[in-house]
């Protein structure tokens, strides 16, 4: 069980980029009611994911550490300004902004990539190496039973 919470977490990125590019593609379609249903799915992925990461993950590796001045303390800021894109991509959205929705998708897909990127070359790995093996199982338990 080497690499658990990469291989929890990983799968989890990739949907809610799939999400985000769908939600896109009905935007530059004019297809706004399906659009905006989409979007929410894709921001509640996304903001469950920050939360199993700030309420569950990060606190765990952080107790192993012994620090949260490290690496997550940069997540956590990210997904701040993620947060704050999710914010003015719905409205966006709700006054059916096609231009300043797919400029905003600019920015945010660059911010996603090179955060996930961050998360998944070094930040997991190093919680499926500092975090005892005993307690990864029960922390993938809580991760897939938390909600928004």
């Amino acid at each position: 069980m080497g690499m658990i919470v990469s291989q929890y977490m990983i799968p989890e990125h990739r949907s809610c980029d799939n999400t985000f590019a769908e939600a896109e593609g009905l935007v530059a379609e004019g297809k706004w009611d399906e659009a905006e249903k989409v979007y929410i799915e894709f921001a509640n992925e996304v903001l469950l994911h920050f939360k199993k990461e700030e309420e569950i993950l990060f606190p765990a590796f952080e107790a192993q550490t012994g620090s949260a001045e490290g690496p997550t303390r940069v997540m956590v800021f990210e997904h701040e300004q993620v947060r704050s894109l999710i914010g003015k991509l719905a409205e966006a959205i709700e006054n059916q902004d096609k231009d300043a929705y797919l400029s905003l998708t600019e920015s945010t897909m660059i911010l996603l990539q090179q955060h996930n990127m961050k998360e998944e070359q070094m930040l997991y790995a190093m919680c499926d190496r500092v975090i005892p093996r005993e307690s990864r199982e029960d922390l993938l338990e809580s991760m897939k039973q938390a909600e928004l």
